[in-house]
């Protein structure tokens, strides 16, 4: 006899979450339903509302989420030079994971239903952790680290709305400078 192990609320929580982080930056807020994540998360629709209670508190999940990978994808990155450098350092680290546009999606999202008290709320914190994560970690002065907040939101800009894929002389203005993988 073979005993199977059982899932965990906490392990179903989190499979439910990752799989609405790829649902929600697929569709948006508006355009993901609770069956939509379901269904990624191979999940009953009852038992992801059982867990979550709603569709907002689910996505406020996949956005905490989400700046919980951004802030562990800045702490990995090397933290020795001059406040300038671990902020490139970091800068690299961020480019590098949103290569995947899922992180990246989810918080223009939530950028559009900031309105929305609990999603404001949840963004809010999660661009204050960023903030100050950047700058106790680089030790850099509040300009460098407004300038590196700043690049990583224009890197969004540049990425979702395909003007790294055009040659101009405004694009070339965008992007000057800017370091993100292709995707």
């Amino acid at each position: 006899m073979t005993l199977r192990s059982l899932s965990t609320a906490a392990d179903r929580r989190s499979t439910i979450v990752s799989a609405a982080l790829t649902a929600f930056s697929r569709s948006g807020y508006t355009g993901t339903t609770i069956a939509d994540v379901a269904r990624e998360a191979a999940i009953s629709s009852a038992y992801v509302l059982k867990l979550f209670g709603g569709k907002e508190a689910l996505f406020v999940a996949a956005l905490d989420e989400c700046f919980e990978r951004i802030e562990q994808t800045l702490a990995s990155a090397p933290a020795s030079g001059t406040p300038g450098e671990i902020l490139d350092a970091m800068g690299d680290a961020y480019a590098e994971l949103i290569a995947d546009r899922t992180l990246l999606l989810i918080q223009v999202h939530a950028q559009s239903v900031a309105m929305l008290p609990a999603i404001g709320d949840s963004l809010r914190a999660g661009l204050a952790r960023t903030t100050r994560f950047a700058k106790q970690r680089s030790g850099a002065p509040d300009d460098d680290v407004q300038r590196f907040i700043a690049y990583g939101q224009l890197c969004h800009l540049v990425v979702t709305s395909g003007i790294a894929d055009l040659d101009d002389d405004w694009t070339r203005i965008l992007t000057d400078n800017l370091r993100h993988p292709e995707i």
